[in-house]
């Protein structure tokens, strides 16, 4: 895809949050960069010691959708996050999304060094037919580029990542929200809130399998 198209990457220097219509141009995540600043990041750098499984290793956590929130941890133990949108145009076929999601999942993983595990959320009621298809189709293309890449990809339960973050499994959009602006974090939205807090269950200690 041309620059400025979705599923592209680039860097905002001034910018709290990354500009959430142009997905694969919203961050530079060369190793040059880290840890990197909050100016540039949705989250602050965490400083606090990794587990010595994670020292060596990126986690990148997904909440799956058209707007797909994302969340990353560096193996120094920087955090960035954002959302990627992968709406096809009108002269596109349904296909291109995903396309451009596979594309996007083989930029950050070069760009951050390699990601060695990726976590996602794991929806079993969604609001609609075309919400479920999509899901589906992004999930589908998420597992088959793991597996092609030999990483590692789990599932996390939407009940299991809301009761991490907020003590309840059935919290709405603006709790968790909330919950991740009192951890440090500026989410733009729930999609962005989720990955983030779905990352931090991952890679902390009391949270789930790092």
């Amino acid at each position: 895809p041309k620059p400025g198209s979705d599923g592209e990457l680039r860097q905002e220097p001034r910018r709290r949050h990354p500009h959430h219509d142009d997905p694969l141009s919203e961050i530079t995540m060369a190793l040059a960069t880290r840890p990197i600043p909050a100016a540039q990041a949705s989250g602050p750098p965490i400083a606090a010691h990794l587990p010595v499984i994670l020292r060596h290793r990126a986690v990148l956590a997904l909440d799956l959708g058209t707007i797909t929130g994302w969340a990353i941890r560096f193996p120094d133990g920087a955090v960035t996050s954002g959302t990627m949108r992968f709406t096809p145009s009108r002269f596109e076929g349904g296909g291109m999304r995903y396309l451009r999601f596979r594309h996007w999942l083989g930029d950050v993983s070069r760009l951050a060094g390699s990601v060695e595990r990726i976590v996602f959320e794991e929806v079993r009621a969604h609001a609609g037919t075309d919400a479920a298809h999509a899901y589906g189709g992004f999930l589908a293309h998420l597992a088959a580029w793991c597996e092609e890449q030999s990483l590692a990809y789990e599932g996390v339960p939407v009940a299991t990542i809301k009761r991490f973050a907020t003590g309840k499994g059935n919290a709405d959009k603006a709790a968790m929200i909330a919950a991740m602006r009192a951890r440090g974090f500026v989410p733009s939205d729930d999609n962005e809130a989720d990955a983030i807090a779905l990352l931090l269950w991952a890679t902390e200690p009391d949270g789930g399998r790092a």
